[in-house]
């Protein structure tokens, strides 16, 4: 008896969904009718694309100036600044740079100051090579010249150039690092 009465609401479900489906297809009619009907009412409103404008070709004219990065004009000026050098750099281009110059100051750390009779010496690590320098020595690569030594510090006197290419004299420091390896 049991599968008599599933059979029976077996039945029943495909009968209602049946009706359902019959429901919907007027539903369909209903709303493609009203789909027509907004088509024929509503009128797209599209900008027309302007046309394109007229491309005039210009002369390339740099061809004919000299380039700002050319190794011409750098050597050109190079001759011009060996000519009329300014009294700073006169003295620091015409002697033998110190080891220490090839290397930035930001690579250069102090690890310790010594001092032997009454000269101070400072010790200071770059690449994992230990020098001692002492004053009157160069490093840096701004003509560094060691001016003033320290317990915790040393002081250089450095000639750079300005924004308007003048060569001035600057100070830096270099600090003693305790952790420095």
């Amino acid at each position: 008896m049991t599968a008599r009465l599933r059979d029976h609401r077996v039945g029943a479900v495909v009968v209602c969904c049946a009706a359902l489906l019959a429901a919907c297809s007027g539903d369909q009619q209903e709303l493609a009718q009203w789909m027509d009907q907004q088509r024929k009412e509503v009128k797209p409103n599209v900008q027309p694309i302007s046309p394109p404008k007229k491309f005039d070709p210009q002369p390339y004219t740099a061809g004919e100036v000299v380039e700002p990065f050319s190794t011409q004009k750098l050597a050109v000026a190079i001759k011009q600044e060996s000519r009329q050098p300014n009294s700073l750099l006169q003295s620091e281009i015409n002697r033998r740079p110190e080891p220490l110059e090839a290397y930035p100051l930001d690579s250069v750390t102090m690890v310790g100051s010594v001092t032997r009779g009454k000269q101070p010496f400072v010790l200071l690590k770059v690449d994992k090579l230990l020098y001692q320098v002492k004053l009157g020595d160069y490093i840096g690569q701004n003509y560094g010249k060691i001016i003033k030594i320290t317990e915790t510090d040393m002081s250089l006197r450095e000639i750079v150039q300005d924004a308007s290419g003048e060569w001035i004299e600057r100070t830096s420091s270099i600090q003693l690092q305790e952790n420095a390896r």
